[in-house]
């Protein structure tokens, strides 16, 4: 399993401006061969290494440094062009769709650029990096991490790291290839729905409310509208600082409740059933009050987040439909849209039943997950005559 590790390097000054200095360089150079694959219909990349390797060399860059960006700018029409098969960029001849192929994909000055073992070396005791740039090879670049981050890059590092630059600090982001637990027989699973007034409510008992998150949103809302309208330096300046507080302030939330869910399907020795929601937001109409609500709502990290801990924990994990989860009655599986009488309540029309709609439904995705699971393991072998 990879995961990534974020470490800040804490440069010296010269250390810093040519740091700054070689992601300028390969950034530009970037775009140019962006520029190039654009102009013959994007070919593969060897094609595209005999048209742009020589000039990166002539350039300055280092063998390595020009592969790296010819891979790089390869990648991301390759990117560009699977988001194109999916419909994420709309319809054919939508606005956002012509202005993404009429043009060559630009690269940012700050952009991220890989680094191999050939290029960047790691010293865990001294903890510091010698790391290639434009000015030659920079040694002992300092780094910091937390504790833990750290014995994972030291003990898995594997692969390539990048370089990024973000509000004049820099830092690398490192792979790590970590081993998954072997995953045991559950004992039943743990339904999870997910939700925007409720994050994440469990079949268990365990409900993470949104209200303190979706407060947070709007108070953060109202003030960069109110900063952005002064247009003065210091409201700029405010802006700046205040950039990203509330992507992090959502991950570290998401961190929580992701934990919490599963050490609990660990502690219980119950596996995980997660509802299958991508696409929702092209599948869902809302009206334009809503709409800022939805696209706020980090549900893909938070199940990212559930997964990955998961498969850490040996704890086995499904998905499942989520068709009628919440209008389908627990009890005797009567499904009405009626049921649904409002957001937190849930009235069968069959048996009764008074529930809580959101609990109700994990119960339901709980009672998937398991027929997934059986199903998963039943084997489809025709019986031998």
């Amino acid at each position: 399993m990879k995961i990534v590790v974020q470490v800040k390097l804490m440069p010296e000054a010269e250390q810093a401006a040519a740091l700054r200095s070689t992601l300028r360089t390969v950034n530009d150079l970037a775009c140019w061969v962006s520029q190039v694959a654009f102009a013959r219909g994007v070919p593969r990349e060897y094609e595209l290494r005999k048209h742009t390797y020589l000039h990166l060399k002539a350039q300055g860059l280092g063998a390595q440094a020009a592969q790296h960006v010819i891979k790089k700018v390869r990648d991301a029409y390759t990117t560009l062009h699977a988001n194109l098969r999916a419909g994420n960029l709309g319809k054919s001849k939508s606005r956002r769709r012509v202005k993404a192929e009429s043009k060559p994909i630009a690269f940012r000055p700050e952009a991220a650029q890989p680094y191999d073992d050939r290029c960047l070396s790691w010293q865990y005791d001294a903890q510091t990096v010698s790391i290639w740039t434009m000015a030659g090879r920079i040694k002992n670049v300092s780094f910091v991490c937390a504790a833990d981050a750290f014995k994972v890059l030291q003990q898995y590092h594997k692969g390539e790291s990048d370089l990024i630059e973000r509000d004049g600090v820099f830092y690398l982001i490192a792979t790590c290839d970590v081993p998954e637990a072997e995953a045991y027989e559950p004992d039943g699973f743990i339904g999870v729905d997910l939700g925007i007034v409720n994050i994440a409510t469990t079949s268990t008992g365990y409900q993470a409310a949104g209200r303190g998150l979706n407060r947070y949103r709007k108070r953060q809302l109202a003030l960069r509208a109110k900063l952005q309208k002064k247009r003065t330096k210091s409201a700029k300046r405010r802006l700046k600082e205040r950039s990203r507080r509330e992507q992090r302030h959502v991950k570290n939330t998401n961190h929580i409740i992701a934990k919490t869910i599963v050490t609990e399907a660990e502690r219980t020795a119950h596996g995980i059933a997660l509802e299958e929601l991508r696409g929702i937001r092209r599948r869902v109409r809302l009206r334009k009050p809503q709409r800022v609500t939805l696209h706020s709502w980090a549900f893909a990290q938070l199940g990212d987040f559930i997964v990955y801990k998961a498969k850490r924990a040996g704890v086995p994990l499904v998905y499942v439909d989520p068709a009628y989860t919440s209008q389908t009655c627990s009890q005797c599986r009567h499904i009405d849209k009626r049921n649904r009488v409002d957001q937190g309540l849930f009235i069968c029309r069959g048996c009764g039943v008074v529930a809580h709609a959101d609990r109700n439904a994990s119960h339901n995705i709980a009672a998937r997950g398991a027929a997934v699971w059986t199903a998963g393991r039943e084997s489809r072998v025709p019986a031998t005559p």
